[in-house]
């Protein structure tokens, strides 16, 4: 076990769907289920790291002691945290940190969200100062425009077409298909998808994920833990990555329009997104050639693509050969989101990280059912919080 490693004792979903009920009751469901698969009781638990949300109220925004109070007061010290669709991944780097400085034995890392009806919207209000605001008031960026530039550049640069989009999406909804969590679970085809509606060209409908309600929750401990309560030679979590970004940026990353260069210790030769798997890799002594599957961020289904490349999977604009020669499919060289991804769940956001990791954690127990990558034994999670929040989480057994 690596100097940083700490064990993933159990992990637990609530599934996603459009449920309109209070997000605590997902996330108690989520955290129950955790604790039952890592065989202890809330009353082991000493440390709540939190994944906020801000669209439920104030209690999204103390999501720690939100969900402390809910299982029960006990007197165990909380976190909260809130990064947007990196969220999960800044509350596990929290639990983990506490676990690694001695503070805490036990640790559960939380989240879940009711999402509104429709695309996400920038919280109400006028604030001219608001980067989010500003994208959509003044650019009319919406999230769907966001994923459609970065479609068209894919289009552009790399010759890809909108029948390797779809590709993406059908991949993923054969493996939602065996995902008792996912939210859809229907396969489609090429056909379906390019018939679908034209959101934000050249997205149509089904390249394009939902907004879903859901909860994700796992429990962390140190070595001497696990092993006191009985789980020896278990899941790891290697490495945690919360980089941001480094001037200058070549490719903006909405919604910051421009970098600030005062403050520069060299240029980075790496764009953002691979900045993150990166500092994961590096973290964990390991690189892509040790990967067995990855669960990576697929807003839409052309950035699924850029996320090949992004994490080493293959080289710049290769993305679309490995889709059409079956290479991230269950069953193929290098699986990607066989848990369905984005594309069968939608985005329940403090929780989304929190479950690419339940999903690796499944993966490499063996215990993934129908769509069990076999001999999973390495895996990463990536995803991207906006407002420069990087989220990379590399799991081993």
């Amino acid at each position: 076990m690596g100097a940083h490693d700490v064990a993933i004792l159990g992990v637990g979903m609530h599934p996603w769907g459009k449920w309109g009920r209070n997000f605590v009751e997902y996330g108690i469901v989520a955290a129950h289920a955790a604790l039952a698969d890592a065989g202890i009781d809330w009353a082991d638990v000493d440390f709540v790291a939190g994944a906020d949300t801000i669209r439920n109220g104030y209690p999204g925004f103390i999501a720690g002691a939100t969900f402390s109070q809910a299982l029960g007061w006990k007197g165990n010290r909380v976190s909260s945290c809130y990064a947007a669709c990196a969220s999960g991944a800044q509350a596990m780097h929290i639990a983990r940190s506490q676990l690694l400085a001695g503070f805490c034995d036990v640790a559960m890392v939380i989240g879940a969200d009711t999402t509104p009806k429709g695309f996400f919207a920038p919280v109400g209000g006028n604030r001219p100062d608001d980067p989010d605001w500003q994208r959509f008031r003044l650019l009319g960026a919406t999230n769907p425009t966001y994923f459609a530039l970065y479609a068209r550049r894919r289009m552009e640069v790399y010759g890809a077409t909108t029948a390797d989009f779809a590709a993406v999406k059908v991949k993923n909804s054969r493996h939602g298909l065996e995902n008792p969590n996912a939210r859809y679970r229907k396969e489609v085809t090429v056909d379906d998808v390019m018939n679908s509606a034209v959101v934000a060209d050249p997205l149509r409908l089904l390249d394009i994920c939902a907004t879903s309600d859901g909860a994700a929750a796992v429990i962390l401990a140190t070595p001497q833990a696990a092993a006191r309560l009985g789980h020896k030679g278990g899941v790891r979590l290697a490495a945690v990555s919360t980089v941001t970004p480094t001037f200058p940026q070549t490719v903006i990353e909405l919604p910051n329009f421009s970098t600030d260069s005062a403050v520069v210790d060299g240029a980075s030769s790496l764009p953002f997104r691979q900045a993150i798997a990166h500092a994961a890799y590096e973290e964990a002594g390991l690189g892509p050639d040790d990967l067995d599957l990855a669960e990576v961020y697929d807003l839409s289904t052309a950035l699924e693509l850029d996320w090949y490349e992004d994490i080493g999977l293959c080289g710049e604009g290769e993305a679309e050969s490995l889709v059409r020669a079956g290479a991230t499919s269950v069953g193929g060289r290098i699986p990607v989101n066989p848990s369905g991804g984005l594309a069968c769940f939608g985005e329940a956001i403090p929780a989304q990280a929190i479950s690419q990791v339940c999903e690796l954690t499944w993966q490499v127990r063996g215990e993934a059912g129908a769509r069990q990558v076999e001999g999973a034994k390495v895996g990463i999670a990536v995803n991207q919080g906006l407002f420069g929040h990087g989220s990379g989480i590399i799991v081993t057994r």
